[in-house]
């Protein structure tokens, strides 16, 4: 073997370093390999926490950039508001009767309910809405095809008018201004997609609850504003906000079969030179889920969609022209950070490995001392500090004391996203169909 070759290879610049290595490799084969391994995620880690960190820095004390705050005024343009509902019989009166609310020109807007296969009161309750509020709200029911979200929004785009799409899950209450927030950004024409920020309304149901609330808050007030105001690539979530029509049909339409049809969308949109804008002050509130086995499926269906778009469009996101050397590498983290879980498992596992084979000291070769105690203090703890600036942003500052408490929602989920990207692999090869997990519905009573 080529020592100096292999050494400059793994960054071992000095003559000692690459010794210690050959002596490494010839006594303990197993270690060095093992420490290869583990000193690669410590720096992953390290990277994934510098970028939280940064964010976060960012949320905190830089400016924030919205270039269409303001537009209050315009020839708007004439949009389709989508209901996405499967078995809404508990929420979704309360959603089309707030969309009826909109100041949105009356004439410029079509309100359409896809109602995908609903087998409990939901079809009543709509059909009930739609006689009630004639030319104001139309239904779609749809009887059968591919199950999932996605498959269900590809067929009901041919029923649009105009060439915007704002789109709702049906536990969502949209503010009379929303519309007009979400359609602003739409007037420049290298839009693609906007989204707008979700805001649990069941935060005091429950310990779960609560958490949810401050992990919501540090994805969309610290992470999606960041990205926004760093112009690298804020992220289309699904609902609460909306597409160009002619954008996502320039990149091929909705692609029903994937779980994470918002991710995937987001980065086709990308590749093809769309741009994606997020707005923290259009606000939309939601249901979260009250139970862990709940909130775990969801989890667990937000992970696995999520590496099936990995998988799909890293290489096209590495190769497009259109997409900027800020976005590709903010792309590439994004569309990687389901991937932390596993890896960190994996870390945890060969670190207990090196301790009992008594050889952690092998770490040194390939990560100086103090990259250790950076990681130490950082890797593990800027998702939290992301929570933190979310909360003393929102003006909330009571509530970082549930903060220690977030470390059981972190562990809970370890396994569930690490399980999710065996099983996004296996899909991957095995061509299996999908399964699309119903989220329930906590609202005590139905509104008719």
């Amino acid at each position: 073997m080529h020592w100096p070759a292999l050494a400059a290879l793994l960054g071992l610049s000095t003559a000692a370093q690459a010794q210690g290595f050959q002596m490494e490799w010839q006594e303990h084969p197993l270690q060095l390999l093992l420490a290869m391994v583990l000193s690669a995620i410590v720096l992953i880690m390290l990277m994934y926490g510098v970028r939280q960190s940064l964010f976060s820095i960012q949320r905190m004390f830089g400016p924030s950039r919205y270039p269409y705050a303001g537009i209050e005024q315009a020839v708007w343009p004439k949009l389709t508001v989508f209901i996405a509902a499967h078995n809404e019989e508990k929420v979704i009166a309360d959603c089309m009767s707030a969309l009826l609310k909109t100041d949105y020109p009356t004439d410029r807007i079509k309100i359409l309910v896809v109602n995908d296969r609903s087998t409990d009161g939901t079809s009543t309750i709509v059909d009930a809405m739609v006689q009630a509020h004639p030319g104001r709200i139309e239904a779609f029911h749809r009887k059968n095809g591919k199950p999932g979200k996605a498959a269900a929004l590809k067929d009901a785009m041919r029923h649009a008018v105009g060439d915007l799409a704002i789109i709702f899950d049906a536990d969502y209450t949209p503010s009379p201004a929303l519309l007009r927030q979400l359609a602003a950004p739409f007037l420049d024409p290298e839009i693609g997609a906007v989204m707008g920020r979700v805001v649990p309304r069941n935060v005091s149901s429950n310990l779960l609850t609560r958490m949810l609330d401050m992990e919501r808050a540090a994805g969309y007030q610290v992470d999606q504003q960041a990205r926004m105001n760093l112009q690298a690539v804020p992220q289309f979530g699904g609902t609460v906000g909306g597409v160009r029509i002619s954008a996502v049909e320039s990149v091929g339409g909705w692609s029903d079969d994937v779980l994470a049809e918002d991710t995937d969308i987001t980065m086709r949109l990308l590749i093809g030179g769309w741009k994606t804008v997020y707005n923290n002050e259009a606000t939309c509130y939601e249901e979260v889920p009250e139970e862990w086995s709940v909130r775990l499926r969801q989890v667990h269906r937000w992970a696995k969609g999520h590496n099936q778009v990995l998988l799909r469009q890293a290489w096209a996101l590495l190769t497009s022209r259109y997409v900027t050397a800020r976005e590709r590498l903010d792309g590439l983290l994004l569309l990687n950070i389901f991937l932390m879980q596993p890896l960190l498992l994996l870390g945890w596992v060969i670190a207990a490995a090196m301790y009992y084979l008594n050889s952690a000291d092998v770490m040194t070769l390939f990560i100086p001392g103090t990259l250790l105690l950076i990681y130490s203090a950082v890797g593990g703890f800027s998702a939290f500090l992301q929570m933190t600036y979310a909360v003393l942003l929102d003006g909330h500052r009571q509530r970082i004391r549930l903060l220690p408490l977030q470390m059981l929602n972190f562990v809970a989920s370890l396994p569930t996203v690490s399980l999710a990207f065996g099983s996004s692999v296996m899909d991957r090869f095995s061509r299996r169909e999908l399964v699309w997990n119903k989220t329930p519905r906590y609202s005590k009573q139905v509104h008719a």
